[in-house]
């Protein structure tokens, strides 16, 4: 008994590290890929969502360009992408309701409400605008080789950066006094109601994470889509990892620039050096890769989904953990990406051709063959590497002479 007491306490009640949380999802990330097909993405289900609503609406998507590309057939009970964003939020709602991490919280300020709304509909936008999130236009599309992914990334920090400088513009800062206060509920762990509280929370979250796992068996044994019940399974340990974790790729990026750590953004580089090899291993026996158009809507989608993520406070792994911890900010964040990607279906035809389906879809394997695509992609990530180390060195020497 006291085993499992030690257990709970440090694996499903306590946070974890980012770095080796960071390391695991590369790692799962690249199993996904080679059992599923596909990659670890989730704002292409945010779309379908809301094509799906303005159907319901009574509006004919059909002859949408984006929708097409999208594939808009079944739902997200019937599609790898969708169960396994049921997947997603079941670990994070186990992860916040283990860790006593659930309380509601309303937005500080009117202008933090605008902020949640604006920018998540800018980050969704440039999200879809540039084939994929921080997830499959950066952590998992960088190891699928495709060049439209270094395309986004470094146009997605410059778009962090610019991002940075406006929200510290003294509008945007909140006039509301600070307190700090505990990630997790205040309540006397002494007493027999919070005892009580705590283990009922605990249950909850126990149920969710059984339920879920029950669900993903009946996928695979009794309706016999395999694809369908492991692809729920997944995305329960992605959930698990960033919410137990905490990892937000806004705040990996942003904190280079607003207090010059970079530990979380070292991390993610190293993730992606270690998927990189296992998805290489799996297009090696014949699963194809995901490439995209490397061309401006690559780099003004970057742009785009940096700024509106920092304008937002969270990004689209973000949003998720947070808004079932009870963050309302966050929750107008999720409804703003569902907003910029519907946006971005619906202009999708005016622009598209001049600014991405002419443009090649450059993939490095090619480019330079199997072995030299591999290297370059290593090549890339160790740049990737050194620009944050000098990003992080140059704000400290800022600091350094603010000092002075």
């Amino acid at each position: 008994m006291n085993y499992f007491k030690q257990f709970k306490e440090k694996y499903l009640v306590a946070f974890w590290r980012p770095t080796p949380a960071v390391i695991a999802l590369g790692v799962l990330a690249a199993y996904y890929f080679g059992i599923t097909g596909t990659y670890w993405a989730v704002t292409g289900e945010f779309t379908r969502w809301g094509g799906h609503i303005l159907q319901l609406a009574g509006v004919d998507i059909s002859d949408w360009g984006y929708y097409k590309i999208m594939n808009m057939n079944g739902n997200s009970l019937t599609r790898v992408d969708g169960v396994m964003i049921i997947g997603m939020f079941a670990g994070c709602i186990a992860a916040a309701f283990w860790g006593n991490n659930v309380k509601l919280r309303m937005p500080a300020s009117k202008i933090r409400i605008a902020q949640a709304l604006i920018g998540g509909i800018i980050a969704g936008f440039g999200a879809r605008l540039g084939m994929g999130c921080n997830l499959a236009s950066l952590f998992t599309g960088i190891p699928q080789f495709s060049a439209h992914a270094w395309f986004f990334t470094l146009a997605m920090i410059i778009g962090v950066y610019l991002g940075t400088k406006v929200t510290m513009l003294s509008f945007f800062q909140s006039k509301i006094k600070l307190e700090k206060v505990s990630c997790s509920k205040d309540l006397n762990k002494n007493s027999d109601e919070s005892k009580q509280k705590v283990k009922s929370l605990f249950t909850i979250g126990s149920f969710v994470f059984v339920a879920m796992i029950i669900w993903a068996l009946y996928l695979i044994f009794i309706v016999n889509s395999q694809k369908l019940g492991i692809a729920m399974l997944f995305g329960a340990a992605f959930g698990l990892l960033i919410a137990k974790a905490q990892i937000c790729f806004t705040s990996a990026f942003r904190d280079i620039f607003t207090t010059g750590r970079s530990e979380l953004a070292i991390a993610i580089v190293i993730g992606m050096a270690v998927s990189t090899i296992g998805v290489f291993s799996y297009i090696m026996i014949g699963t194809p890769a995901k490439i995209m158009w490397a061309g401006p809507n690559a780099i003004i989608g970057g742009l785009l989904f940096g700024f509106g993520i920092v304008l937002a406070g969270g990004c689209e792994c973000g949003w998720m953990y947070r808004a079932v911890e009870g963050q309302v900010h966050f929750w107008i964040v999720g409804i703003g990406n569902v907003i910029g990607a519907t946006l971005l279906a619906f202009m999708w035809d005016g622009f598209s051709l001049s600014l991405a389906t002419s443009w090649p879809k450059i993939n490095l394997l090619e480019s330079f063959g199997q072995y030299g695509g591999l290297f370059m992609n290593y090549i890339f990530l160790f740049l990737l590497f050194l620009l944050i180390l000098k990003l992080e060195k140059n704000y400290r020497i800022k600091l350094q002479k603010k000092g002075n």
